[in-house]
């Protein structure tokens, strides 16, 4: 039986990159169902902020903690159970990789029951032994981290980025390449490095090629729009195409951490799409020996 179409009539969508009160959302698992199911999602996967304190020392307010990973677990496995018929649910997480600390091919991550993992790039560790730091956090962190791992040369930061970016897919053990380019959150302005010039475009370029060979999915994440931080998607419509060329499929998420924000510009994304030479959108059809499964839907503009 085919996939039901979304109430907009489009091929069936859904929302695998979504936070709850477990990591940095608003809002709790049943309500983020609620949603999805509301808004005509077939799908909604969670995937929490993977866990960092226990592995890597790192304190912060935004990753699930240790404690709190079995109880997630449950109460998606339960969400599964109370929605089985009506929406599909999936558990998944968002694992950074954070060099020589984290990465998703951690044996602790590989032994959780997930259905999919989000592979991240938000840490930059510089060479110079400075103090690590993110790069979509507040802005003045990043000019911190910049002034300091890397004297004051933004460029320098976006290569680490991407060199991050690269490694992280070498090592594998993830599904969905999360936003890719969230380097450039706090780069609007051009202050730091410039988004479309010829270096970063070759390591966008160099990225979409080590993701094709690694038969990864690549998220076409409007979280940045959604929050009003960004003109555009990650990857940027430019970015996209790069993709599009190794015939990476691209994935439509939300980054979504309030219920309203599940299908938050949904339309945009698959305008997106389409202009980047999409003809085809995957469906997440669960994990078969360790591989995820992907059923491709062909889409139009909307």
């Amino acid at each position: 039986m085919p996939p039901p179409a979304s109430r907009y009539g489009k091929p069936p969508l859904s929302s695998l990159h979504t936070h709850t009160l477990f990591c940095d959302g608003r809002d709790d698992v049943e309500t983020m169902c609620l949603a999805a199911f509301d808004k005509g999602l077939c799908a909604i996967g969670f995937s929490a902020h993977g866990p960092l304190f226990k592995k890597t020392g790192i304190k912060t307010g935004w990753h699930i903690s240790d404690e709190r990973l079995d109880a997630y677990i449950g109460e998606v496995h339960s969400a599964r159970l109370r929605w089985e018929g009506k929406l599909a649910v999936y558990l998944g997480l968002e694992v950074d990789y954070i060099k020589g600390l984290r990465s998703p091919r951690d044996l602790d991550i590989q032994a959780l029951p997930l259905d999919y993992i989000i592979g991240s790039v938000h840490y930059i560790t510089p060479a110079n032994g400075a103090e690590l730091f993110t790069v979509d956090g507040p802005a003045e962190e990043l000019e911190r981290g910049v002034r300091e791992g890397f004297g004051g040369d933004g460029e320098a930061m976006m290569h680490a980025y991407w060199d991050a970016a690269a490694e992280m897919i070498a090592l594998g053990g993830f599904d969905i390449l999360g936003h890719i380019d969230l380097v450039k959150k706090n780069n609007q302005d051009g202050r730091w490095f410039a988004i479309e010039s010829e270096a970063c475009r070759g390591r966008a370029a160099e990225t979409a090629r080590l993701a094709a060979a690694a038969g990864l999915t690549v998220e076409l994440n409007t979280g940045g729009l959604n929050r009003r931080i960004t003109r555009d998607t990650y990857p940027s419509p430019s970015f996209l195409r790069l993709f599009r060329e190794r015939r990476v499929p691209a994935l439509i998420t939300a980054d979504a951490h309030r219920a309203e924000d599940l299908d938050g510009h949904y339309d945009v994304a698959l305008q997106t799409l389409c202009e980047a030479g999409y003809t085809e959108h995957p469906l997440f059809r669960g994990k078969k020996n360790g591989k995820a499964l992907w059923e491709f839907i062909r889409i139009e503009g909307p």
